[in-house]
């Protein structure tokens, strides 16, 4: 074997165990999930109310603030996100101001999320006067992805090839007209990516509800915006670390819930993104 060949197998080597080290511990903690949640699995454990100081009954009203504070999230964030990043990909001219803005956004999608609960906690709970509710709830989740939503879809606009706005403004389009009717049409599977990404982060995320929005336990379901709601990640918090006596495949059920959900979201986000993919 040539030197070449000899470097060629030790790098593909390298790459596949360090694909291993990944994906082994995610199996491992999906099968372990799994395996201790799948028998607290039922339809009275998912469509009940907890009973008996949430030993016992369902996580029905977790599992409906989830799903709440992931549509209202994902409702505010996703349109704000998308105009940022054509503003800053298709009409900002590269100065300083832009570079620093593009900085900041990076920056902060590396924010703790614990910095984002307090943010919320500050803003919409205390100075907007929201109180702990989750509209409260859903703009700090919202104001949170914003920078990952930004961030990919200024990537997925920039793929698009120069040739497409050219070819457009020598048919005399505008600027909007080209950005509406050539570029975002090619950046929509990047764009659900990055909703893709903020989905699961939102719907996984304790800390910044934890400020805003969960309750430690609600005998009903919330009716608006300005209620409070309890939420699975946290939810699986206080039953994990504050109530004794929770048989474990209870809490591994939660858990396997929460991941049950975000796996469905994602996988309809793909389809969705597959779909359109073929029609174009």
């Amino acid at each position: 074997m040539s030197r070449e060949g000899r470097r060629q197998t030790v790098g593909f080597g390298a790459l596949l165990l360090a694909t291993l080290l990944v994906v082994i511990p995610v199996i491992f903690i999906v099968g372990m999930i799994v395996a201790k949640g799948w028998s607290a699995l039922s339809l009275n454990f998912l469509f009940t109310m907890p009973t008996e100081g949430m030993k016992a009954g369902g996580i029905f009203p977790a599992l409906v603030g989830t799903i709440y504070l992931v549509a209202a999230a994902v409702l505010f964030s996703l349109p704000i996100g998308i105009m940022a990043a054509i503003y800053l990909s298709e009409y900002a001219k590269d100065n300083l101001l832009t570079r620093l803005i593009n900085l900041s956004i990076i920056n902060l999608a590396g924010v703790s999320s614990v910095v984002y609960g307090l943010f919320g906690l500050s803003l919409f709970v205390v100075f907007l006067k929201f109180g702990v509710s989750i509209i409260s709830g859903a703009l700090t989740l919202g104001v949170m992805t914003l920078p990952v939503i930004i961030t990919t879809t200024r990537e997925a606009l920039r793929t698009v090839p120069r040739s497409y706005r050219e070819v457009s403004f020598s048919l005399g389009a505008t600027r909007w007209q080209t950005v509406r009717h050539s570029v975002l049409p090619s950046a929509v599977p990047g764009i659900i990516t990055g909703a893709i990404l903020s989905i699961g982060r939102i719907a996984g995320e304790t800390a910044p509800i934890l400020f805003t929005v969960a309750a430690f336990y609600l005998p009903k379901l919330p009716h608006g915006l300005s209620d409070q709601a309890m939420a699975l990640p946290y939810h699986l918090y206080i039953i994990s670390t504050q109530i004794p006596g929770i048989p474990e495949n209870y809490r591994y059920g939660t858990a396997l819930v929460l991941v049950g959900l975000v796996l469905i979201l994602n996988i309809s986000a793909t389809i969705v993104r597959a779909r359109y993919r073929k029609r174009k």
